[in-house]
């Protein structure tokens, strides 16, 4: 079902993002994998390309729309199609409200809150046109729940998850399906900071592999079934 399928995947370089470029390459998806930093990028697609499938990389920020509409443009060029949209790319941000830098702020929701819309926005007219289409979307569980300690990160997280389902509201009609994958705490390079370090005290995190196989057993869902939400967490992790 996957085998010949197109795919982006934005913050492919590490983490989640680099898993599932992957994962889906395993299962014969052609991937593009999009970043800001050209040498991780070239990294996966060359690993995908040594163990047989096809991948290219593609530099860009997801915070400027125009480089995301190029990313579509460029990979329908190549491919012919655009079948799902990875949309993971993330900056994270601990501190307080009484003493976060307003400019990490807003480096976090250009990111993560519009970094999610544009890629959304440049695929649609492509996955419209076609009639199908799958945008799978990660937010987290901090996008569920409150807590102190990451407020820009845990507010993006929620406007993620709202726009997700918005989303999935005015595109199912047209044959297009939307996931939400939110996972616990994943050893990525995000947790490396004090807020995380204290957490895996007690909690064993996901390994970035955990959620591709959770993305692609969204995607490997007949054209009839949507797998709206998948929320996956450390056994241990409560919050």
């Amino acid at each position: 079902m996957m085998r010949g399928n197109v795919a982006i995947i934005t913050g492919g370089g590490t983490g989640i993002g680099a898993a599932t470029a992957v994962e889906l390459a395993s299962a014969g998806m052609r991937v593009a994998v999009v970043g800001r930093r050209p040498g991780p990028l070239a990294e996966v697609a060359a690993r995908i390309a040594a163990a047989g499938g096809e991948a290219v990389d593609c530099p860009a920020d997801v915070s400027d729309y125009a480089a995301m509409e190029r990313v579509v443009v460029d990979t329908v060029a190549r491919w012919g199609r655009l079948d799902l949209v990875v949309s993971n790319a993330a900056l994270h941000d601990v501190s307080s409200v009484a003493s976060g830098d307003p400019a990490q702020w807003r480096r976090v929701v250009e990111t993560n809150v519009l970094g999610g819309m544009h890629v959304v926005r440049a695929a649609l007219p492509e996955m419209h046109r076609q009639g199908s289409g799958h945008l799978v979307i990660v937010a987290s569980v901090s996008g569920r729940v409150t807590y102190v300690g990451e407020p820009a990160y845990v507010a993006s997280k929620h406007a993620l998850v709202a726009f997700g389902e918005c989303l999935r509201q005015e595109v199912s009609p047209h044959g297009i399906r939307v996931t939400l994958i939110e996972p616990g705490l994943v050893e990525t390079p995000f947790i490396d900071n004090p807020f995380a370090r204290e957490l895996k005290k007690t909690v064993t995190p996901l390994q970035p592999e955990d959620c591709a196989r959770a993305i692609r057993f969204a995607v490997e869902q007949p054209p009839h079934c949507a797998i709206n939400e998948i929320v996956i967490r450390p056994v241990n992790q409560v919050l």
